[in-house]
């Protein structure tokens, strides 16, 4: 297969392949189509696909066993119509693509040099941060999938994802708010407010109890004092029984009083 430079479509999709791809596919420049989805291949996504098949249009590994970053070189696929990374396990960010930039960068990111891209499709694997500003401006793009990852932030805004608004696509990303999720972005958009946080419920909760536990350990521990100490405990009685000789007597007065009155 090395040996085929004027391979032009290569569709190995649902089968039991397995193991990394093969070094030796660096000698087909030709590519345009490269099919390797629903198989069991593993290890990552080798860089060098990047510079050697900038042709390709069709570009799907979907449901194996990728692991890694998706690599920077995939931004030199200037021709790419359709990358469906799913069903994988990918993690990190979606690279920058933005003048062929070599590292990635977490809080600004953009994927503009695949101006033809027409289907992105990285469903069901661990890529995290935030969506790139830069799908905004893909003028093709007419099928997203960034369904069920760790996305976090506002969805971006343009006039390109304004044509998308299935809420499906960003389905299982609960940090995610803004159009068209049902999420509302906070003034921190970084960190979007959970719609059922109840703050003010807890509080209050939290209040009647400490007064309860309060009354219960104030009630005992007087309760539990006079049992303990018995002269506390006569001293409390006598001066109970003084109050109430003091208050039936005040009351004896006050209506030997009221009678005379009559």
């Amino acid at each position: 297969m090395g040996a085929s430079g004027s391979l032009f479509m290569l569709k190995m999709n649902n089968n039991n392949f397995e193991g990394e791809i093969p070094f030796s596919l660096q000698t087909c420049t030709s590519l345009r189509n490269i099919d390797f989805g629903d198989n069991r291949f593993t290890g990552k996504i080798p860089p060098w696909i990047g510079s050697i098949a900038f042709l390709v249009s069709t570009l799907r590994l979907r449901s194996n066993f990728f692991v890694g970053h998706i690599p920077q070189q995939l931004c030199n696929l200037a021709y790419l119509h359709i990358l469906d990374l799913a069903h994988n396990s990918f993690s990190g960010t979606i690279p920058n693509c933005l003048n062929n930039l070599t590292g990635l960068i977490i809080l600004d990111y953009k994927i503009g040099n695949l101006s033809q891209l027409q289907t992105l499709d990285l469903s069901l694997n661990h890529l995290s941060g935030r969506i790139p500003q830069g799908l905004s401006s893909l003028t093709f793009l007419s099928n997203l999938n960034l369904s069920y990852n760790n996305f976090r932030g506002e969805i971006p805004l343009g006039n390109q994802l304004r044509a998308l608004p299935d809420p499906s696509i960003y389905e299982g990303n609960p940090l995610l708010c803004g159009f068209p999720v049902s999420t509302n972005c906070s003034n921190d958009t970084s960190n979007p407010k959970d719609p059922n946080d109840n703050g003010d419920g807890n509080d209050k909760l939290w209040f009647c109890v400490s007064m309860a536990l309060g009354f219960i350990v104030g009630f005992w521990g007087v309760c539990s004092t006079l049992i303990v100490k018995k002269s506390w405990r006569y001293a409390y009685f006598r001066w109970f029984d003084d109050i109430k000789d003091k208050a039936a007597l005040a009351i004896a007065v006050k209506a030997a009083t009221f009678q005379r009155k009559l």
